[in-house]
């Protein structure tokens, strides 16, 4: 399989602030690979969130991740100011698959991208269920 190469700024609608932590270094000095995914999962729930279209306390419908991936160009560290791209590659019936890239400031290239598949399921039941209309107007907004 071909190495996949950095993505543009300009391939995402959507870039959440994301400062880095201190917690975020491992002992070689730069992110730990781990610590992108939270940043996956925070870019993507807080666009949504600050939308209407997740309710992280009582809505009847959440998102359950089944796949994801992530491929690391560049070294990100703390302390920087990095963004995280977001966009939707393809929208289901019950599911969404989202990519997302890592930027640092001042750079066009990601210096990490992934995806992830969320499946939307019942929150009691976790049975895979259709996107509620405000979900899915919300998505097709970050469509690619």
């Amino acid at each position: 399989m071909p190495r996949p190469t950095p993505d543009p700024r300009s391939a995402y609608p959507h870039h959440h602030p994301t400062p880095t932590r201190w917690a975020d270094n491992d002992v070689y000095g730069h992110v730990n690979n781990v610590t992108y995914y939270a940043y996956f999962d925070t870019a993507v729930n807080a666009y949504l969130a600050a939308r209407g279209a997740l309710d992280l306390q009582a809505g009847t419908v959440i998102g359950l991740v089944v796949e994801t991936g992530c491929a690391f160009f560049a070294p990100a560290a703390f302390p920087e100011l990095l963004s995280v791209g977001v966009r939707v590659a393809h929208l289901g019936r019950s599911s969404v698959r989202y990519e997302l890239a890592v930027f640092r400031e001042g750079e066009e290239a990601a210096c990490a991208q992934g995806h992830f598949v969320h499946v939307y399921v019942d929150r009691d039941t976790r049975r895979p269920v259709e996107l509620p209309g405000v979900l899915r107007a919300v998505l097709e907004g970050l469509q690619a």
